[in-house]
């Protein structure tokens, strides 16, 4: 019999394992920058497994293979991953870690590429190991890569340069500002490695990453303000070389390990969390002193500055006459069932395409008809891919990469002609409260994300509700779609970020009945300073940033507090007042109706 595509890529990387002596291998979704999207080079996960989201781990042993997702993927993993040939484990229950620590043979060797995992997991790993007289083994070279036969090339691609003006500073400003924090704690250097951070500690961007506008490239930062950036000589243009200057030396991207490797004597800084074992152990071996240190870029990225946040605004103009004219089509068009996830998504991307700004969407667009909307990351494919059927919920969460700003957006509508159930409304008008809640909050400074989480969660506890995933996570300039260091999310660490002005964050609650629908409302919002007569302390609030109509149509109006009904009034009114004159004729009467004040 014949194997199946997975089943032979399993088999072949087994026989690869048994050639190398080694008993098992650890496959993540991740490069040698630790970016949370890889490119086609990189998806090393998707190739052998068919899992297309974008978290999630395997392990291969001799006689197991298992996925390790967390609660947005549990679905997902189960429609993509064969089940005949995996098993599927949960994370936070477990971890490929202790998995291993509690399945390895005794003595067996378990291998791991020291490039696309960080320092930390291979202790981890490594110490669980140990429990089972194991021991885990890095490789030179990745055994994937060794039997995808037809595996792509990393992105030759031109990295560009960004306009300073949609910046709103320099890159030799910002190289300043970390040659200051460096020479204050006395550290020679600082190893850059994050693909969003040296986007925008340099000005520059790339089409390397699909859905993320950054160049393959390692960078060094000096205590004397100089820089190297290494890249692939074939993605330099002279532009290129112009907008970097003097101060910034250009080297060849192979070359990063070997200029690790003479940082003898030097004290580096090192971000743990962004900056895989192999850069550690390079700089060991060469008898640098590494100080671990969070990446000196991760803050003032996530702070915005006024030319960054004014482009912000302009992209969301743009982008919320693109929904809009999206919804106006599905409220028109859906209720005739002949219209598919995959459709949808390719108007939406078209509606968007009109304003001939967008370079590329901010993420694969989330197209999720009845059932599919239950699946948190879902990914519509040519196999999965439902009508949008008469009397169902759909929704779609999306995004789009414009040169002055990032978008994300998440709308859930309720397909006619007939009313949406009474369960279903009260489920939307929950989660709408929960959104309001937070879009209205008032906070001191010093308020951490997981300090307000609580507030979108409420009116979903309430009915013994709620969902696995985070409210809401930061979100770059021309950028990662998922930045941190801010979020707002369940728990918390001692050292998590306080919201600061210029931050951007989504608030996104939602539900999620399994086998039935989903629901999201997602909004971007920009933390300000607030004024409250009367404090005796700093306090900051949320400037909602997104613009688009949410459905009235899901809404139990007898739910809503009068707060909230003047809430979404008001937001009603700002979205036909800045999304209003890019729409014309039946789109523009659409939107009027869909904005008008709730009846009372």
């Amino acid at each position: 019999m014949l194997m199946s595509t997975h089943e032979a890529r399993l088999h072949s990387l087994r026989e690869e394992l048994k050639r190398r002596e080694l008993d098992g291998f650890v496959i993540p979704i991740s490069d040698e920058h630790m970016s949370e999207y890889v490119g086609e080079y990189a998806q090393r996960l998707a190739w052998l497994t068919g899992f297309g989201g974008s978290a999630g781990t395997a392990v291969v042993t001799q006689d197991k293979a298992v996925m390790f997702v967390d609660g947005r993927y549990t679905l997902q993993v189960r429609d993509q991953v064969d089940g005949k040939f995996w098993d599927y484990e949960s994370i936070p229950e477990t971890s490929p870690a202790k998995w291993l620590g509690e399945n390895a043979g005794e003595g067996a060797k378990i291998g791991f590429d020291p490039w696309v995992h960080s320092r930390g997991w291979a202790k981890a790993a490594a110490k669980e190991l140990e429990k089972r007289g194991a021991s885990l083994v890095a490789v030179d070279t990745n055994p994937v890569d060794s039997v995808w036969e037809d595996q792509p090339a990393p992105s030759a691609a031109f990295a560009r340069p960004h306009d300073e003006k949609l910046a709103g500073r320099s890159s030799a400003d910002k190289r300043a500002a970390i040659a200051d924090w460096l020479t204050k704690n006395r550290y020679d250097a600082a190893v850059i490695t994050a693909l969003d951070s040296i986007a925008w500690l340099f000005n520059i961007r790339g089409s390397d990453v699909s859905r993320t506008p950054v160049a393959l490239s390692f960078a060094i930062v000096h205590a004397d303000g100089t820089a190297e950036l290494f890249v692939a000589p074939e993605k330099v243009s002279p532009a290129l070389s112009a907008h970097l200057g003097n101060a910034v030396t250009i080297r060849d991207r192979d070359a990063f390990e070997t200029a690790l490797e003479k940082m003898d004597g030097q004290v580096v800084t090192v971000d743990p969390d962004r900056s895989v074992a192999a850069i550690f152990r390079a700089l060991e071996e060469a008898g640098a002193t590494i100080k671990e240190e969070r990446d000196p870029v991760v803050l003032p990225k996530a702070i915005k500055t006024e030319a960054e946040q004014q482009g912000h605004r302009a992209a969301q103009a743009r982008d919320g006459a693109a929904i809009a004219k999206f919804l106006q089509w599905v409220q028109r068009e859906a209720p005739t069932g002949r219209v598919s996830e995959l459709e949808a998504s390719d108007r939406l991307e078209a509606f968007r395409a009109e304003s001939d700004m967008l370079t590329d969407l901010s993420f694969d667009t989330i197209s999720g008809a009845g059932p599919n909307g239950a699946v948190v990351h879902y990914r519509v494919s040519e196999e999965t891919n439902r009508t949008l059927e008469p009397n169902s919920v759909y929704l779609v969460d999306s995004g789009g990469q414009y040169a002055d700003g990032t978008t994300d957006i998440t709308r859930t509508v309720w397909i006619g002609p007939d009313a949406a159930p009474a369960v279903v409304k009260d489920r939307f008008t929950r989660v709408l409260k929960g959104h309001i809640a937070l879009a209205m909050a008032v906070f001191p400074k010093g308020t951490v994300g997981s300090q307000l989480d609580t507030l979108a969660r409420q009116y979903l506890w309430q009915a013994g509700l709620d969902y696995a995933h985070g409210t809401g996570h930061g979100v770059g300039s021309y950028l990662s779609v998922h930045e941190g260091p801010q979020n707002i999310g369940k728990g918390g660490r001692p050292n998590e970020q306080e919201l600061l002005p210029g931050m951007i964050l989504s608030n996104e609650p939602g539900y999620y009945k399994t086998g039935e629908y989903g629901i999201r409302i997602e909004n971007l919002v920009l933390v300000e300073p607030r004024t409250v007569d009367g404090a005796e302390q700093q306090v900051m609030g949320f400037e909602t940033l997104t613009f688009a109509p949410i459905d009235r149509a899901l809404i139990d109006t007898a739910l809503l507090t009068q707060a909230e009904r003047e809430w979404l009034d008001t937001y009603h009114a700002k979205v036909l007042e800045v999304v209003g004159p890019g729409l014309a004729g039946d789109q523009r009467g659409w939107l009027e109706a869909q904005c008008a004040p709730l009846p009372a």
